[in-house]
């Protein structure tokens, strides 16, 4: 497995465990798992983290763009695996600064989704951040009134 693709599992399992889990787990443990889990990889633990942190910063701008494109899906109905997978692919797509390729996001969360999700959930994701893409890809400028 890829280096990226399985910093992107853990922070899978990360964001999994903290929307499950009623009890905040401490930065330190966070953090040690991250290490232990990517093998002591500084670059890819550092990479995780990232994912991890931006998806929950984020996640107060993603969660009404995630609700508005799962047509008839409210977050809340959706499997926690999709829920999770949908937010942190969304946070690269619209707000990751290393701005990876959006075919790669995808790929990525299509895969990590196989794995971890149900028989649906790769459709299910793929549809979804597809939409979310076209956000990325839109004009910034529609909307926007023009002037000389």
């Amino acid at each position: 497995m890829a280096r990226r693709s399985r910093a992107r599992e853990v922070a899978l399992q990360l964001l999994f465990q903290r929307d499950l889990n009623p009890t905040p787990v401490p930065r330190p443990a966070i953090e040690r798992f991250t290490r232990e889990r990517l093998l002591q990889d500084r670059e890819m633990a550092a990479y995780c983290l990232a994912l991890y942190d931006g998806t929950l910063a984020k996640q107060t701008e993603i969660d009404p763009k995630l609700t508005a494109t799962a047509t008839n899906w409210r977050l809340s109905r959706m499997l926690p695996v999709d829920r999770n997978l949908l937010r942190m692919a969304a946070y690269e797509l619209l707000f990751d600064p290393a701005a990876e390729p959006i075919e790669v996001i995808i790929h990525e969360a299509n895969e990590l989704a196989s794995r971890f999700g149900s028989a649906d959930s790769p459709k299910f994701v793929n549809g979804v951040l597809d939409k979310i893409a076209k956000m990325r890809t839109a004009p910034a400028t529609e909307g926007a009134p023009t002037g000389a």
